[in-house]
């Protein structure tokens, strides 16, 4: 298990390079002059001129990649935004635990919801219950995120909070950055019910897409499973059926499921972009955004090179699931 896991971690590196390029090299060719973003109209010639040499815009773009990867290697450090004159790694470990804060509270709806739906729905196949859990899958995937997240400000704005990530009155230590945790460790519970009350609307917006999917997956993983010969032999031999089902279908068909939550973590993480701008979330989703639009390719670069690492180390962590679940899994074996 040990050398499959460093040989995926050798794959990952040339893959973070070709991503951080790729970011790099389209944020730097169509994302607008860096210079006028930072002076605007009114630099003069000598200005720019001193400007654009100091932040090597005259070098080729290899070249220019070249050096913010050095800075990567040497210190650890995602670059400095010229255009807000921040730290981008700075910036990235207040937002960053926004965001997986976020999407963890929509995993978490999406998988206690979705899985039992989805098991339910085999079970009961081609009855209500079978019917309700996948139209309501299929609502899920087809609603927008944008237009679903709106609809719920209108409907619960009196009862919940509908923007931001905790009361202002409220001042709470950053220790992990995630308030939930932060807020236990404070001891303050009046600030740990705001940071509730503010997640709620965003993880029921952002969990819909991948309850709906896991849901439909676990369903078809259950229905293939339930066919098979030892559930039937389990069957013949008079277990109790929720033992036939739970001890003996349910675990087996969990490979695609764990397959598909670890894709969708990767999803969410990237496309919480939505959800944070109609709930004014401030997470990495606000961050990069505000960049695109101000043509800062560094911090778009350093928040791309984060998700991208994040989605390498979440697929890691569902391969090595596997052989937890199924003991016939072996990485590295004959």
């Amino acid at each position: 298990m040990a050398a499959y896991l460093l040989r995926r971690l050798l794959i990952a590196l040339p893959l973070l390079v070709v991503v951080s390029f790729v970011v790099f090299y389209l944020s730097r060719s169509f994302g607008g002059d860096p210079v006028d973003a930072i002076l605007g109209e009114k630099g003069s010639a000598a200005t720019r001129e001193r400007l654009t040499k100091d932040l090597a815009l005259d070098k080729p773009i290899v070249v220019q990649y070249v050096r913010y990867l050095k800075g990567i290697v040497t210190r650890g450090d995602l670059g400095h935004s010229y255009i807000m004159n921040e730290s981008v790694s700075a910036e990235l470990r207040v937002r960053f635990p926004r965001t997986i804060e976020l999407t963890f509270a929509a995993m978490i709806l999406a998988i206690l919801i979705g899985i039992p739906a989805g098991v339910l729905s085999a079970v009961y196949k081609s009855t209500w219950v079978d019917y309700l859990a996948m139209g309501v899958s299929l609502a899920g995937v087809s609603i927008p995120v944008f237009w679903l997240g709106m609809l719920l400000i209108l409907a619960f704005s009196g009862l919940l909070p509908v923007s931001g990530n905790l009361d202002p009155s409220l001042k709470i230590d950053r220790v992990t950055g995630l308030l939930l945790i932060d807020t236990l460790l404070a001891g303050n519970f009046a600030a740990w019910w705001s940071a509730a009350k503010h997640l709620v609307l965003p993880s029921l917006t952002l969990c819909t897409i991948p309850l709906a999917m896991t849901a439909r997956i676990t369903r078809a993983s259950m229905l293939e499973v339930l066919g098979m010969d030892y559930i039937r032999t389990a069957r013949a031999k008079g277990l109790p059926g929720l033992t036939v089902v739970m001890r003996h279908a349910f675990r087996n068909a969990l490979i695609p499921v764990i397959t598909l939550i670890g894709l969708e973590f990767g999803y969410l993480l990237g496309g919480a972009v939505l959800t944070e701008s109609v709930f004014d979330w401030p997470g990495m989703g606000m961050y990069l955004v505000n960049r695109v639009f101000q043509s800062d390719p560094i911090a778009i670069c350093g928040a791309s090179i984060v998700v991208a690492s994040t989605f390498i180390v979440v697929n890691l962590v569902v391969d090595a699931l596997y052989a937890f679940i199924d003991p016939r899994i072996r990485y590295g074996s004959a």
